[in-house]
């Protein structure tokens, strides 16, 4: 699941004088983003829950102003791995450009990323899921570096358990989500699958690359000559590329922002993965396509369970009271309701609480157990 959608290009609404003082103050302390601190501020409609975006007005550039760290990291590590990124998957030519970096300060305890604004629009679906497929190639097909040179990004050598990791410490909200006892069933039915799946694979082993993580079709923006730029960057890894193509397609990203709202078919997800193993090769990376394919529907799976669990975890800390400074500042995410605006809240907990019906998991796992499944068609 994601926390974080596409900014779009109407301001809405007026900065805070604190926060317009310490960003001035933050540019001005940098020497190559001083000359920003002339520009008026513009805050964006408020669409992710882990980030606040001001636009520098005139710079064609935004400051991306953390609200917290999904990956529990202390600020100034968080916009370190936030800034490698940026850094990393923008020489695809296909993410914002990073322009500097504004270190935590009074008034501004998560500091800002300063990167460029891309113009574009959400993408309509299923037209245009071939420019997202594009986009995902180029990155995936980005050369990898040795081992010793991906941090701090992580690396999940085993995709499958790195995955496991995040899912379970999610699943772990489970029993005090107040789940219809169907919806229960289904989860922890998967849950099963995926433990016995990893237990499995013995030395099996499948491709990683530069991935983007959080890559639901309201994170990208189409441009007027069609490209897809992919616009949230804080959760790029090196992990397999499966886990983008599933999140780009699943039932849960495709309605996640009503912007880019669809409900795929099946055979429409299918063309999806096709079209993205036939321009792969021709993006580099030589054999991929074939390593690659015995694990697209494991990889959906996970991600579907990633996803799930993202949402019993969120149902029940969104209702908790926001963490100190203190407790963030140590390293941590918070889900508080208190942290994003009351309309932004609303839409997350309706979209959430459609996931956990049970009809819904069983249509997003009926890909894979109904027959034809998804498989059959790719």
């Amino acid at each position: 699941m994601t926390a974080e959608t596409a900014v779009p290009a109407d301001a809405a609404g007026d900065v805070p004088p604190d926060l317009v003082a310490a960003i001035e103050s933050g540019l001005q302390a940098e020497p190559s983003l001083r000359p920003l601190a002339d520009h008026p501020l513009a805050k964006l409609t408020d669409k992710g829950l882990a980030h606040d975006h001001l636009r520098l007005v005139g710079s064609g550039l935004l400051l991306r102003i953390p609200k917290q760290s999904q990956r529990g990291y202390a600020p100034a590590d968080n916009l370190r791995y936030q800034a490698a990124c940026f850094s990393r998957v923008s020489e695809s030519g296909h993410g914002p450009k990073l322009a500097g970096v504004l270190p935590p300060r009074d008034g501004l305890p998560f500091g800002a990323l300063v990167v460029e604004e891309i113009a574009g629009r959400p993408p309509k679906l299923p037209e245009e899921l071939p420019a997202l497929a594009a986009c995902m190639a180029k990155v995936h097909a980005l050369p990898l570096p040795p081992p010793e040179a991906r941090p701090p990004l992580e690396d999940h050598a085993d995709p499958v358990a790195g995955l496991l990791v995040e899912i379970e410490e999610q699943a772990r909200f489970i029993p005090d989500a107040g789940l219809a006892a169907e919806s229960r069933r289904e989860i922890e039915a998967e849950l099963a699958w995926g433990h016995d799946f990893a237990a499995g694979l013995g030395d099996a082993s499948q491709p990683v690359n530069l991935v983007l993580t959080d890559s639901h079709p309201g994170n990208f923006l189409i441009d007027v000559a069609g490209k897809a730029t992919i616009v949230d960057l804080e959760k790029a890894l090196y992990g397999s590329p499966g886990v983008d193509l599933a999140h780009s397609t699943v039932y849960s990203s495709t309605t996640w922002d009503l912007d880019v709202y669809a409900e795929l078919t099946l055979d429409e997800v299918a063309a999806f993965y096709r079209h993205y193993l036939e321009i792969i090769e021709e993006a580099g990376v030589a054999g991929l396509a074939a390593r690659l394919r015995p694990w697209l529907i494991p990889m959906r799976r996970l991600l579907f369970l990633r996803a799930i669990t993202w949402c019993v975890m969120w149902s029940v800390q969104h209702q908790g009271a926001a963490k100190s400074a203190e407790a963030l500042e140590a390293g941590g995410s918070d889900w508080s309701a208190s942290k994003s605006e009351a309309a932004l809240i609303a839409h997350v907990a309706g979209r959430v609480a459609e996931y956990l019906r049970p009809d819904i998991i069983i249509r997003m796992r009926g890909e894979w157990l109904a027959a034809p499944g998804l498989d059959d068609l790719i």
